[in-house]
Order: structure tokens, then sequence, then C-alpha cells
């Protein structure tokens, strides 16, 4: 699957990476068959650049790649390998180049990627691509890897109509089923009683609000959380968002997808973790029930709130799942969430933004982030702008005064809910792309998972 393999095909077309100085070497050994054909396809090993070169039998010989002025990105090697993985013939199987300073880890996920497509609602399908052989790397632990991205993008790029509440609880369960982990659900009028916040937010669709609870693992090992933004659509609610700021809207459950596909890479690879999933699954609607703008609603953890912006619905159902995470005292909670636009703003659609009171988590999910070339962007957990939370009538508002800092102020109401603890990280993510990039076409994405996971792998593995 994925066009990849670990297991020696016997024969290979070698992908050769070159820079200047190393073609110019390489030109000087090379047969006056080889130099007048490199001359003849003008291959100068610019990045990315390609010469695709026959034997003097005619047949596929060896690619040179160009790596001369790489851009500054982390993730070029993924790039690049994507872009081979659609350009080149398709009837052969290519090594992977063999110098040890190369990322092979790199190069199989832009293989791999290259193969991704939600073809869903389409009648024509992809064709084949052809087989990279990567000596010496796990493609157990890449397919695990590619496994969890597609389900995460799969979900995202499915249309709301199509994507329930249920739908989402569904897609859980499976997921749980394959790693026969203990799965839960509280829906509709049972969440009343333990988790208002997240009823009074779903209550104005005729779909059922739930709360999916997924546990795996030894209950020896350390506890980790994560919980998962599921507004599997967001039309702004009573406060009614412009028709441009619902058109992607189905994407509002993007936190819920990556968190739930991590859980899959968790339990696919076994981390030693006793692990637990919980995603509120709303739809944010107008409807009878619908909560409004100056209505105070209650909250799992007593706290009385507010609403100052019915569009401001995420913190709500997320707050009654961390006051519910808290409960157990985990060794970390990771909650992933796409929260605010004032993020996108300030960061655009390639950095994820995360908060953390912990400089030693932050450290090391930075290390991770640079290993595995899927950035993340660290923002401040500036506690003075709390004050901007606050209410006349209840213990605070679900939304900002002034509307600066929104990314900051909505990470403050959420740690309203989790503090003292140090060991937490929110994410704000995009869980989108406006444009493609190669392995990376337009629509869902996996936004920081490929980091969390790794960051979690250091930390318990």
């Amino acid at each position: 699957m994925y066009f990849l393999t670990d297991k020696d095909p016997g024969k290979t077309i070698p992908m050769i990476p070159m820079d200047k100085q190393t073609l110019a070497s390489w030109l000087k050994e090379a047969s006056a068959f080889q130099t007048n054909l490199v001359e003849l396809s003008a291959f100068r090993a610019g990045f990315g650049k390609t010469a695709v070169l026959p034997g003097v039998d005619g047949s596929l010989d060896r690619v040179l790649i160009g790596t001369e002025k790489a851009p500054d990105d982390p993730r070029a090697t993924v790039h690049l390998f994507a872009s081979l993985a659609k350009s080149l013939p398709k009837a052969y199987t290519y090594a992977a180049p063999a110098a040890e300073d190369f990322n092979h880890e790199q190069a199989a996920l832009g293989w791999g990627l290259a193969s991704y497509k939600f073809n869903r609602y389409m009648q024509k399908k992809e064709r084949q691509q052809a087989t990279l052989y990567v000596p010496g790397l796990s493609v157990s632990l890449t397919s695990s890897v590619l496994d969890a991205i597609f389900l995460a993008r799969n979900l995202v790029n499915t249309p709301a109509g199509d994507l329930t509440p249920a739908g989402l609880v569904g897609h859980a369960r499976k997921v749980a089923s394959s790693f026969e982990a203990d799965f839960t659900v509280v829906e509709g009028k049972a969440l009343e009683e333990g988790f208002p916040a997240i009823r009074a937010v779903g209550v104005g669709s005729h779909l059922a609000p739930a709360l999916i609870d997924l546990n795996w693992g030894d209950e020896s090992h350390p506890k980790l959380t994560l919980v998962g933004k599921g507004v599997v659509f967001d039309s702004g609610g009573l406060d009614l968002k412009s028709a441009d700021g619902m058109s992607i809207m189905k994407k509002d459950m993007g936190g819920a997808a990556i968190s739930l596909a991590l859980a899959q890479l968790i339990m696919a690879e076994k981390l030693p973790v006793r692990l637990r999933l919980l995603i509120p699954a709303v739809e944010n609607a107008i409807g009878p029930e619908a909560y409004h703008p100056g209505d105070v609603i209650k909250t799992r953890a007593g706290k009385m709130v507010e609403i100052g912006n019915t569009d401001a619905e995420g913190r709500l159902v997320l707050c009654d799942a961390l006051t519910y995470a808290q409960e157990e005292d985990p060794d970390l909670i990771i909650d992933m969430a796409t929260l605010t636009g004032a993020t996108r703003v300030a960061l655009g659609q390639d950095l994820p933004g995360y908060w953390t009171p912990s400089d030693e988590l932050a450290q090391a999910l930075d290390r991770a982030s640079k290993a595995v070339a899927d950035p993340v962007w660290r923002m401040p957990l500036w506690l003075p702008y709390t004050k901007m939370l606050k209410s006349d009538i209840a213990d605070l508002n679900n939304i900002a005064k002034g509307g600066l800092g929104g990314g900051i102020t909505a990470a403050l109401y959420l740690y309203e809910f989790v503090k003292p603890r140090e060991n937490w990280i929110h994410f704000d993510l995009f869980a989108w792309r406006n444009d493609a990039l190669p392995g990376s076409p337009k629509g869902g994405e996996a936004t920081a998972m490929r980091a969390a996971f790794r960051f979690l792998t250091d930390r318990y593995q």
C-alpha cells in the first residue's frame, strides 16, 4: 500500500541526489552518452529538477535529482518526493538515495502522500504510481502514519450532509473496534446532566449532540487524554456567519478528525500509554431551541458563562470535555480544535498555533516538530488578557471584549477549565489547505498530527 516497500525487489532504478558540485564530479566519470543526455535535458541540478536517463539499450537506467538551492522550508524533501511520485514513469520500482545524510523517512512520507485523492464523489479514479524501495526504513510505521493522515483528511473533506454527529460517532467506533478499545457515547438529552455546555450548543440542531469517549491501553501506563473539537458544521448559530464564512465549515470538526487519527496512530504503534479520547460532536445550527447571544449557560465545572457570541461555540463544547478529562488527573492533556480565525490571520495556513503553560513541553514539542518537518508555533498564554473575558452577570464571557488577541483569549478561556495544570497543550488548527502543495492537495489536512505523535513517542516510548 502507498507504493512503498522495504523489501529488496532485486532490480530498481537508482535515484541520485545532486547539487552542482556533485553533478560536475559525476559528469567527469560519466560516459559520453550520459553526458550528452544530461546536456540535452538542460539538467543543472536545480532543486526539484530531474534528469531521467536511459541506458544504451533504451531502458530506464537512473534518475538524477537536483538539490541545489533547496527552498527554506523544512518540508522540502516531503514535497520533492511527492512531486517525483507523480512525475516519474509509473512502470518501475525506484530506490531511495543511498546517501547517509538523506532523510529517508521524509522521502517515503512524501512518496506515500502523493497517492492521496479524495475521490468519494468521483467516478474517475486516480491511476497507479511507481513503487519506492526504501532500504532500512520501517515502511510499517510510515504506512501507519499515512493511514492516520488519510483518515483525518477524508473526515475533514466529507460534507456535513454525510458526516453528522452520529456519523462521527460511527467513525470513532470503527477505529475503537479495530484496536479493541473501550467505547462509550453520551448522546442527546443525556448530556443535560453532566455536559450542559455541549448540549447547549448542539440542541439547536435536529441532529443529536454526543460526547465520544474512547479508552485503550494498559491501566498501569501513564494516562494521556486527547480532546478534539467535533463541530461537524458551524453556521455560527444565531450570530450567523456569512455565506463565505460558512463555505468550508464542514472542516470545523478538524480537531476531532486529527485527534481521532492521532489516537489511531498511537494504538497502531502500541505506544505505552493509557489513552483516552474525548470528542464532543455537535452541529452549531439555528433551531427552536438554539442558544441566544446574552444567554448564560452552566458548564460541567460549575462555572456560569455568558454567551457573547454563538459563533464562539468550539470553546463551549471543549470546556466540558476538558473538565471531564481533568477529573482523572492524567499525565498529559492535549486538545485540538479549529478554534479561531485570529490564529489563522496571525500564522497563516502552514503554521498551527499551540499554547501551553509548560516550557518543558514546548521545548520537547518544538524538537519533535523539527525532527519530522511538521511545523508548529508556540503562542503566548498571556494571563493579563484573562480580564478581557470578564462578564458583568456571570463568571466569564465566551468571547473577549475588544476583539484583539482572539487566539490568545480563546486559549485563556480553555485554561480556565484546566488551570493550574502545567501538562496541557492546546492546538488551534486550520486543518485545511486553501491551495495545493505536492502531497497536500487543497482541502482537509492532518495539521500538527505528526509533530504531536513524535512528541508523544519521545515522551513515552
